[in-house]
């Protein structure tokens, strides 16, 4: 018997996988979209992540609206919308401006208007800090200025504290 006498069972659309083969036109995976109140599709808001992995070294300049996660070395400005994360072992030698900046490897740089920064175990800035909150935790070190708990615009008359962390003790001037 050949295969075109046999009837065909009755299609049923899949939905396709994330990432794999042509979509039909107007239509997009589940994993880009949440509905909104009124049960509509609404496109998230969510950004990808972008790695420079352990044993990599990139020298250059990082701007956009990703969140960006350093593993290996990386020499140049950051300038994210997104969130960078610096994991232990990584080192980062630039200017940083970012939502939210952790800090598990070294930092050799400023950190520039982040929301928070958070210094984890382990972990090393060398440079000024300016974020609206700042969380550090034992055995971590920092040498320079920081100034947290301030909105920029708001309070850009105000004299900031200026603090130098080493291993743990503070100094307030």
């Amino acid at each position: 018997m050949a295969l075109w006498d046999k009837p065909e069972p009755a299609a049923t659309p899949a939905a396709p996988a994330s990432g794999s083969g042509p979509r039909p036109a107007g239509t997009m995976p589940a994993s880009l979209y949440t509905p909104d109140s009124a049960g509509g599709p609404k496109e998230r808001t969510e950004m990808k992540e972008s790695i420079i992995a352990a044993g990599l070294s990139i020298e250059g300049k990082i701007t956009g609206n990703g969140h960006v996660r350093v593993a290996g070395r990386f020499k140049g400005d950051i300038q994210v919308e997104g969130n960078l994360h610096i994991d232990s072992g990584a080192r980062v030698e630039g200017q940083v401006r970012a939502g939210e900046v952790i800090v598990s490897g070294e930092l050799q740089g400023n950190i520039e208007s982040a929301k928070r920064v958070e210094l984890q175990q382990g972990g090393t800035i060398t440079g000024d800090v300016k974020a609206g909150s700042l969380t550090v935790a034992a055995g971590s070190r920092m040498r320079g200025a920081v100034d947290f708990g301030f909105e920029d615009s708001a309070k850009a008359g105000t004299t900031s504290a200026a603090t130098t962390l080493l291993g743990g003790r503070s100094n307030v001037a």
